[in-house]
């Protein structure tokens, strides 16, 4: 069956401007494709992603480890869409950072909140499985408190949106979604998507699909790229392809960002679904095989700290020991962190940390002598190249 993107339709705002709005066809329905290309790329995603929810599987303590690729998809995802902020300033205190960046930490900080919120959501039983109220949960969840508050986070959208194009008008829109009316069918069309099991579809193949409805329909007034990027994760955990939210294409689609856009509208205007199809694909293929390369560096520079912690007199290396799990979740600490985290003693924590900045673990990064903050480099260097 040939596939159909959809059509547009003329339509009119209240105040008097005539536009074409674009209502894709309903995609809960088969579909084969032609390119035998896709086939070998569907293949090759499998193995990588296989590869990658196995090993994660492997790595002693991964939940540790886990927050840094949570926290790393937040900030590429984010920066997609303008906001801007490193790694590091996403773990520092807000009053060790930039006050001109605060806000964006905020915005990043509302990414991790709805992601991880979510993904505890459809792996709790009793739950709501994947749905759109877990997603409009997480879309009230990423602009609640920041900017896009008041673009009625966690509801469907009644007002018309646009991609690209002038502020205040629809004239030079490069893009136009569905009408507010046309939605709930569409979002009822896509939700039933996810979950059938009748259709003779490769999950990954439904996974590409609804990443490009989804941004098509544009449901939410505001944020609708970070949680379409949200929802690609929950449907490979949805479906058992990862058993831990190791995988992120935000990377894949900030690099290719020209590409990602065309092919989504390659689609759109010529009904060129298996570009789509080839691009996503080679995403998943490239993006799993550097998941497990991470982690497998994670496990060696693991066991390079290990190895320096031996320079720590052994009357606090136990406490070292403990502090490093922590510090993988939490790679900029002070002090101060420290104290809470390991629920130590003033003396204690600042004797600690000048152990493992003493011996290189730990990177000092302001030069002050007093209110000092130190970083996990090497590992937070990791998730940045």
């Amino acid at each position: 069956m040939a596939f159909k993107a959809g059509r547009k339709v003329r339509a009119t705002t209240p105040q008097g401007e005539a536009y074409f709005a674009f209502i894709p066809e309903p995609i809960n329905k088969p579909f084969v494709w032609q390119d035998q290309r896709i086939t070998t790329l569907l293949e090759e995603a499998s193995v990588k992603l296989g590869e990658l929810n196995a090993y994660s599987k492997l790595v002693p303590d991964v939940d540790y480890f886990i927050q840094s690729h949570v926290a790393k998809e937040a900030e590429t995802s984010s920066r997609i869409e303008g906001t801007k902020t490193t790694l590091e300033e996403l773990y520092t205190d807000k009053e060790d950072i930039d006050p001109e960046r605060v806000d964006d930490q905020e915005e990043v900080q509302n990414y991790i909140r709805a992601l991880n919120e979510a993904i505890q959501t459809i792996r709790t039983p009793g739950k709501p499985p994947l749905s759109m109220r877990v997603i409009r949960d997480a879309h009230q969840a990423l602009l609640s408190g920041v900017r896009g508050h008041n673009r009625h986070p966690g509801e469907i959208r009644q007002v018309q949106n646009k991609i690209g194009g002038s502020a205040g008008t629809l004239k030079d829109a490069v893009f136009i979604p569905p009408r507010p009316e046309d939605l709930p069918p569409l979002l009822n069309d896509l939700e039933h998507f996810w979950h059938n099991r009748e259709l003779e579809m490769p999950e990954l193949i439904k996974i590409a699909l609804s990443h490009y409805q989804f941004e098509t329909i544009h449901p939410f007034e505001d944020g609708n790229g970070r949680i379409g990027r949200v929802l690609i994760v929950l449907q490979l955990m949805a479906y058992g392809i990862l058993e831990k939210p190791t995988l992120y294409l935000s990377s894949h689609f900030e690099k290719h960002r020209a590409e990602y856009y065309d092919a989504l509208s390659a689609v759109r205007e010529s009904n060129r679904i298996e570009d789509w199809l080839r691009f996503f694909l080679t995403g998943l293929r490239d993006t799993a095989k550097r998941g497990r390369d991470t982690l497998e560096a994670i496990i060696d520079l693991r066991k390079r700290y290990e190895d320096l912690l031996e320079g720590i007199g052994p009357k606090r290396q136990k406490l070292a020991k403990k502090l490093l799990l922590g510090l993988f979740t939490k790679p900029v600490v002070t002090a101060k962190d420290v104290e809470a985290m390991l629920n130590v003693t003033k003396p204690t924590s600042h004797a600690l940390v000048n152990d493992l900045h003493r011996i290189g673990v730990l990177s000092e990064k302001t030069g002050r002598s007093k209110n000092r903050v130190y970083a996990l480099k090497d590992y937070l260097e990791l998730f940045s190249n």
